[in-house]
């Protein structure tokens, strides 16, 4: 029996996020309900036949079939929060001012245990050079044309793909499961504490070279470009000056209670709070989450839950509190994370023409309580 594929075009790719107080019910982020981002069709490709290419600046270029990167190389296992660039892009828009892009809440990130090959290992296998200073390793997909290029390609600094504690690996499996269609079916990169524009999915390509990735998407999207580019022609000189965004921020988001909800108090005037919380890049695990009631003027500690959790240097969190707020309408709720790199969540991020890489405090506003 053959099932019926939902066809996404060039016009018309798969972009969604599910709700947020679903997103934070479960640790690990079911497949079913993770957030999609893409800017082209989905390919339905063939694990059977598929293989993935590494060439460039390499003394043995390769072509790696699944099974291959499957059984001759040591599986590796990581678990770390996937992130849009364009997450919370939302409140930026509305707290700060009119940006470019999909209109994302607080839910286009997901944490999810993936499994595969260590990309150190592939790239060493192929030999890269000694002298790796400048190199850049780009990941690609002509599998389908995208909105703003022929194919889909990004790039990271060599010496961040070999870190031999950054766990950056080539997926076979999410959640102990083979990657979905969606997720990058059958192989994908995972690069922990990069924001996910660069973890690409259907990866048919792996290059080694002396530049970034010349991809579209690379280039001309995903970077916090300066104040004074204000529309796409005053943007047009600081595409090429503006450093492509790598790292995710620190940040939090209250999910329970939503904006504009009408909350109950318990009986004893209790109102309880909940919501993730991701560190900034490699400076894991979150350490601390704060939640405050008046509008960040004192703060309570919220309860990180690690139960099952493991290691988490590049994993969400999930924290719950308990405030007693002030009865009343127009109420909010501000979370702030602290990470063990130092970082702490400010007021507001830098505004930006795409709306990238916000991490303002998390917040629930326009709330009643009663």
């Amino acid at each position: 029996m053959s099932c019926t594929q939902t066809e996404y075009t060039v016009d018309k790719p798969l972009n969604r996020e599910p709700p947020v107080k679903k997103l934070i019910a479960s640790f690990l982020t079911p497949a079913g309900i993770a957030y999609d981002r893409n800017h082209g069709p989905i390919p339905h490709l063939a694990a059977e036949s598929h293989k993935v290419h590494v060439d460039g600046q390499v003394s043995t270029p390769l072509a790696l079939s699944i099974p291959q990167l499957a059984s001759e190389f040591p599986q590796h296992e990581v678990t770390c929060a996937l992130e849009c660039a364009g997450n919370r892009r939302h409140t930026m828009r509305t707290m700060l001012k009119e940006v470019q892009g999909i209109d994302w809440g607080d839910a286009a990130v997901m944490n999810c245990k993936w499994r595969g090959p260590r990309l150190r290992d592939v790239l060493l296998r192929a030999g890269v050079p000694s002298s790796r200073n400048g190199l850049h390793v780009e990941f690609s997909c002509y599998q389908v044309k995208c909105q703003d290029d022929g194919w889909f390609g990004a790039s990271a600094p060599l010496e961040r793909c070999l870190w031999e504690d950054g766990e950056a690996i080539l997926a076979l499996q999410m959640n102990d499961a083979p990657l979905t269609v969606k997720h990058g079916y059958p192989v994908r990169v995972i690069l922990p504490g990069i924001v996910g524009a660069r973890w690409v999915k259907w990866l048919d390509r792996i290059t080694v070279s002396d530049h970034e990735s010349p991809n579209f998407y690379q280039q001309d999207d995903y970077k916090i470009l300066p104040l004074a580019a204000v529309d796409q022609e005053s943007a047009r000189p600081f595409w090429a000056q503006t450093p492509p965004m790598s790292d995710m921020p620190i940040n939090s988001v209250v999910a329970v209670p939503e904006d504009n909800e009408t909350v109950v108090l318990s009986s004893s005037g209790v109102m309880e709070v909940k919501g993730y919380a991701v560190p900034q890049g490699a400076d894991g695990p979150v350490t601390r989450v704060q939640v405050s009631i008046n509008g960040g003027r004192t703060w309570i500690d919220a309860k990180i839950d690690e139960s099952g959790q493991g290691k988490r240097r590049w994993c969400w969190v999930l924290w719950t509190a308990a405030v007693c707020p002030e009865r009343g309408t127009a109420r909010e709720v501000l979370s702030r994370a602290f990470d063990a790199g130092g970082n702490v969540q400010v007021e507001h991020s830098q505004w930006n023409l795409r709306g990238v890489g916000y991490n303002g405090y998390g917040r629930a506003r326009n709330l009643t309580i009663i």
